[in-house]
């Protein structure tokens, strides 16, 4: 029989967590405003697992997916829809659509994940960014970006783990840290796929990211107008190895890697 690789479905599966992310963005906003947040908009969406989790969680919560890459939202419409109900379809919208482009339709939360905000090599573009985010969130609304940093994720290097899943059957997934310029704060990035008849599929998915650190952002954040921010740290654990659980912290450990959240707070 015949086998088609399918590097999305490959992503999903090796890289995405839309049930933990909507989890985070949902304690977040507990944490900071007390209530249940009911409004979500994923930029960079791709395949927008992460909207499509959101509406699925709560028969009051919409969301709604900007992305500017036709390819993902095309194949999000052809497999993720397909996994929801008509009335969970009717609650979320997509859009073709730089994330530079204030919305008029107002989110509670505005969530960024896997450093896909990283796509931005200039402060200019960045504060273009958060300064439309700010304008397309609710008068209490918080602006969350997911970033990593430490030595581990800008040595040159590759990790690889192996998964078996159904209708995919063994794979092996690849990222690969190709490159990192100190300079500029520039690194290249892949992620590689081998498939379960042992064919590899190399740069599946390419980065060029210029790697923010954390004052940076705040201090951008800051310049566009966000008038508090706050960091949510993963909490150690008993054993110091992360438990997954991210916290509201004012000092983080000094991990050969991290991955943090940056909030803004309007």
């Amino acid at each position: 029989m015949s086998f088609r690789f399918d590097k999305y479905a490959h992503y999903e599966n090796s890289v995405q967590t839309p049930e933990e992310h909507v989890r985070i963005f949902e304690r977040m906003f507990l944490d900071i405003r007390n209530r249940q947040a009911l409004s979500l908009r994923e930029d960079f969406c791709g395949t927008f697992l992460i909207s499509s989790e959101w509406v699925k969680s709560h028969p009051g919560r919409t969301a709604l997916g900007l992305d500017l890459d036709p390819e993902p939202l095309e194949y999000g419409r052809k497999h993720t829809l397909s996994g929801m109900t008509f009335h969970e379809k009717k609650r979320l919208t997509l859009l073709r659509e730089n994330v530079c482009t204030p919305q008029k339709r107002k989110s509670e939360i505005i969530g960024a994940g896997n450093f896909s905000f990283f796509i931005f090599k200039t402060r200019e573009e960045l504060k273009e960014y958060f300064t439309a985010a700010l304008q397309s969130l609710s008068r209490d609304g918080i602006f969350v970006l997911e970033m990593a940093g430490g030595p581990g994720f800008i040595l040159s290097g590759r990790e690889q783990k192996t998964y078996r899943v159904r209708g995919l059957g063994r794979f092996t997934y690849y990222w690969d840290q190709k490159s990192f310029d100190p300079i500029h704060h520039h690194g290249h990035y892949a992620i590689h796929f081998k498939d379960r008849t042992g064919r590899m599929h190399r740069d599946c998915f390419t980065y060029d990211w210029r790697v923010w650190t954390i004052p940076e952002l705040r201090e951008i954040m800051k310049e566009a107008g966000f008038p508090e921010t706050r960091i949510y740290w993963e909490d150690p654990g008993p054993d110091g190895q992360g438990n997954g659980e991210y916290i509201h912290s004012e000092k983080g450990d000094n991990a050969h890697s991290w991955i943090a959240f940056v909030v803004g707070i309007k």
